[in-house]
């Protein structure tokens, strides 16, 4: 994969010195990246470049990662909504500018929801679900003068969920300028930006060597408080017991992947503090229902109860996780917290007997090599055999397996979920919402990546949004999380606590629940 490029004396630079300690000016995070794909954030979808996008790239506005409930400015100074509900206008902050020096208006706000549209990549959904198209998407995302910029939907929607959207990672501003120099064939500069940074937010990308670092620096163009560190650098160690051993030496000052063993043996080092936070990211198995056995009603429901949760939640996320089988994670709007299924080999049997399976069957699952989900998988390669159904085992790097997914050539996925904007809408969209079950279709939301055609609960969902009463709101996503447990091919497993060991030299470290764990509060 191509990089940006870096120095070879600056880039051995960055190498934390052998039980030394690492340097006073960078903070060194141990993070597993094998899933990071892209750092364009029209395209970045995944958990790991949402950490790195939220610290390198302004929005129009945030979550207060204090309260994500509430939506704060970023470099919108102001905004106002039309009488019919139907315009935003956002006033920006004066005297902006981008890490290239650039400076920021309305209309590079313009062309970046412009950009996302028209290249139509994974997450451009949570902009065109507003009504937005590759024609008309100029007249409905506009700049009015240098610093005004008019967002117009189709529908008057609570306002919480239009701002909530405009949060999002694929809302993020780039620089024009910069982004058009490098394009090709009218490509928005896609080929440019998946390895490269065009960015104004308080960290800016200086190097991405795919599956071993990504290195950070600071922006001096950011237009607020500025760190005291220059660098950040995220090492990519998959392992836990790894994590583990470079933060005990101090080769690393925060390890961010650790099991709950590793976890345990830390908190019991004095140099160490540990922290944690729950998180808007679920865990879950997808079912694709273009496989014919798993396409059954009765088979669905069977391997929901050949999971032992029990299991799992003592033994492989005691600390990082909690068992959660509905789609909205806890603390958002509508949240249910209901666990009907239980590991019942017996039930599942007859489930299958009635699909016509009582001698089961053989399905494969997809699987990241790393843990817990490594371990999760063999646990329910040892239940699912328990009811007569084989499951062949399929590791894989991040990349590998989302890949897999997205192209619906699955049969099981294991995987995280992380909401995109603190608004019941976001998960339920993606479990429920599937326009078009074709393989040519745009909105590939899980429910399509999982070919789960479901043309009522479709309707409901995108009825939900127009609902303003939230009483009556948080009483449909109960009522759709109901509908989606009982039939949906998505097997809800746990909901994960984000946990982070750091060296006592480290100060200001948080995680936030949703949204961007923040690196600029961050001293040594």
């Amino acid at each position: 994969m191509a990089r940006i490029a870096l120095p070879l004396v600056a880039a051995l630079s960055f190498q934390p010195p052998a039980h030394a300690g690492t340097p006073a000016d960078t903070l060194v995070e141990a993070f597993a990246l094998d899933e990071l794909i892209t750092l364009d954030p029209a395209e970045a979808f995944e958990v790991s470049s949402g950490e790195i996008t939220g610290n390198t790239y302004d929005r129009l506005v945030r979550q207060d990662n204090k309260d994500p409930s509430k939506i704060i400015s970023d470099i919108a100074d102001s905004w106002s909504i039309s009488d019919d509900g139907l315009n935003y206008t956002f006033k920006l902050k004066p005297g902006l500018k981008f890490a290239s020096g650039n400076p920021i208006t309305a209309d590079d706000v313009a062309w970046s929801i412009e950009r996302s549209v028209k290249l139509d990549k994974s997450p451009a959904f949570i902009l065109t679900q507003f009504g937005l198209t590759a024609e008309n998407v100029v007249q409905k995302a506009k700049a009015t003068d240098p610093s005004t910029f008019v967002f117009t939907v189709d529908q008057s929607y609570a306002p919480s969920f239009v701002l909530n959207c405009l949060t999002a990672t694929v809302a993020s501003v780039v620089d024009k300028k910069l982004v058009s120099e490098h394009a090709v064939n009218n490509d928005f500069g896609y080929a440019w930006l998946r390895t490269a940074y065009a960015g104004s937010g308080a960290w800016k990308v200086r190097d991405w060597r795919a599956n071993e670092i990504v290195v950070l620096e600071r922006n001096d163009h950011y237009y607020g408080a500025k760190s005291s560190l220059n660098r950040v650098i995220y090492r990519h160690v998959k392992e836990s017991a790894a994590q583990r051993l470079l933060l005990e030496k101090g080769d690393i000052d925060v390890a961010r992947n650790l099991e709950p063993n590793d976890l345990e043996q830390v908190a019991k080092d004095k140099d160490v503090t540990t922290t944690s936070v729950p998180k808007g990211t679920l865990y879950y198995l997808g079912l694709n229902q273009k496989n014919t056995e798993l396409a059954k009603p009765e088979v669905r429901e069977a391997l929901k109860y050949l999971v032992d949760y029990d299991a799992i939640g003592d033994k492989l996320i005691k600390g990082i996780g909690e068992i959660h089988q509905t789609f909205l994670p806890e603390a958002i709007l509508g949240e249910l917290d209901e666990k009907p299924y239980r590991l019942d080999v017996a039930k599942a049997k007859e489930l299958l007997a009635k699909a016509g399976l009582k001698d089961g069957f053989s399905v494969t699952i997809d699987v990241r090599n790393t843990q817990p989900v490594t371990g999760i998988a063999e646990s329910l390669q040892q239940t699912f055999a328990q009811g007569g159904v084989k499951l062949d085992i399929i590791p894989g790097d991040g990349k590998q397996t989302l890949t897999k997914y997205r192209a619906r050539t699955h049969d099981i996925f294991i995987g995280p979920w992380g909401t995109d904007y603190w608004d019941p809408n976001s998960n339920a969209d993606t479990f429920t919402n599937n326009p078009d079950n074709s393989d040519e279709g745009t909105n590939k939301t899980l429910a399509w990546r999982n070919a789960w055609d479901v043309p009522d609960l479709t309707r409901e969902t995108r009825a939900a949004l127009l609902e303003s009463d939230s009483v009556k709101r948080a009483g449909i996503y109960r009522d759709l999380q109901r509908k989606v447990l009982a039939s949906s091919p998505f097997v809800g497993l746990y909901q994960q606590i984000e946990v982070a060991a750091y060296r006592s030299n480290v100060h200001g470290y948080q995680l936030a629940a949703f949204g961007t764990n923040p690196l600029s509060p961050i001293s040594k």
